[in-house]
């Protein structure tokens, strides 16, 4: 899955749970918030082995600046 394949499904998860009860601008702004912050505490987590998961950590830095696309 290409990083902008995946910032979309994580769009579309947090986005599905925000719709039920918000507009969709606001939704789409709470569920790329969501998305983001899930990214980089992936990150946080993928640091403490770095030395294992460096290509991990490429990949989701990558969905990072792909997320920052629907601000």
């Amino acid at each position: 899955m290409t990083p902008k394949e995946k910032s979309k499904e994580l769009m579309d998860i947090y986005y599905n749970l925000f719709s039920v009860t918000l507009e969709n601008s606001i939704c789409e702004y709470e569920a790329s918030r969501c998305a983001l912050l899930d990214v980089e505490n992936t990150i946080e987590a993928l640091k403490f082995h770095s030395w294992q998961n460096r290509n991990e950590i490429e990949y989701y830095e990558e969905v990072k600046q792909e997320l920052k696309n629907y601000e």
